[in-house]
């Protein structure tokens, strides 16, 4: 059996314009203990920016909560590490799995799997500045480095660098001709390379992601591996994660409703609202909360044909509930 890591137990993914402060903070409406992370944010962005709250911001109520980062300088990435650490992140993880052309072409995310000394030396660094833990969330590997071996290779350069935890996507990542999209579903998963990992590798901390949406799954996984990770079901289906307080964290609170999470939102609206945001940057994220329920749909044209209206207010939510 794995070993317990509770704060990895049960976590979301970082997904690009997805996994933003607005759709962090509805998530920690139906779940207090499953660990949050942010989007991916550049070293360039912190370091060359001129609002660093506009990126490293959050809401207190987001706790736990990790900053990925995204580059391949050593020296730049624990720059921003430190100022992660000083914003109050419970942990630093650095992004060596994302195959977008964008990434690849700042020569970072799953084209790094090609640079296990290079990633060693990124985690080392990290880990020389700050105090939290330092993870890194890669691939089983990368086309041309796709195999066991491989990964073996990988992994034990990070674990002799410091590395507190890996988080493995069981997906090799097809660097050209495939896009992002793709690249979650088309290469075949690879569940057993991940339990292996961990067999290989007991003392390491080891979390599993890809393709897993339901508890069934995540309950069989949790037999192998100290953690899961939830990506896109996390936002397609987020009332999964009613039950993942008392499922895995021993909470014996009762479940949040579906229509006391919209309640609770509506005073986060509010302030979302004075402080010149927008409704639609936080209703968008919330449309697969009737996932899978009668009225789902009407939940979702309720909202999509209200949310961007130029007198959009929180209102909406409060419609609906007393509809």
């Amino acid at each position: 059996m794995p070993s317990s890591v509770p704060s990895h137990r049960i976590s979301v993914a970082p997904m690009m314009d997805w996994t933003d402060r607005h759709f962090r903070f509805f998530i920690r409406l139906i779940s207090k203990h499953a660990l949050l992370y942010t989007e991916m944010v550049t070293t360039g962005a912190i370091l060359r920016g001129k609002d660093n709250h506009r990126y490293l911001g959050y809401s207190k109520e987001e706790h736990p909560i990790a900053l990925q980062l995204g580059g391949d300088s050593p020296v730049a990435l624990a720059e921003c590490a430190k100022i992660g650490e000083d914003y109050g992140y419970e942990e630093i993880n650095l992004n060596v799995g994302c195959p977008s052309d964008r990434v690849q072409s700042g020569s970072f995310g799953a084209c790094l799997m090609k640079e296990p000394d290079l990633v060693a030396e990124m985690v080392s660094s990290c880990k020389t500045k700050v105090k939290i833990p330092v993870t890194v969330k890669h691939r089983i590997g990368v086309n041309g480095k796709e195999s066991y071996e491989d990964l073996y290779h990988f992994v034990s350069k990070i674990k002799e660098a410091g590395v507190d935890h890996c988080i493995v996507h069981a997906r090799i990542a097809i660097l050209e001709g495939l896009s992002p999209k793709e690249n979650r579903t088309v290469p075949p998963l690879r569940y057993e390379d991940v339990y292996q990992l961990k067999q290989d590798f007991p003392d390491l901390p080891i979390t599993i992601n890809g393709g897993i949406k339901t508890h069934e799954e995540i309950k069989q996984h949790l037999t192998k591996v100290d953690g899961v990770m939830i990506g896109r079901a996390a936002y397609d289906h987020p009332f999964l994660f009613s039950d993942v307080d008392s499922l895995y964290f021993g909470s014996k609170e009762t479940p949040k409703t579906r229509e006391s999470v919209l309640d609770s939102l509506i005073p986060y609206i509010r302030s979302v609202r004075e402080n010149g945001g927008k409704v639609h940057h936080v209703l968008r994220h919330i449309l697969g909360l009737y996932f899978g329920e009668r009225g789902a749909r009407e939940f979702r044209k309720y909202l999509t044909d209200r949310m961007h209206l130029v007198n959009a207010t929180e209102s909406i939510l409060e419609s609906y509930l007393t509809r």
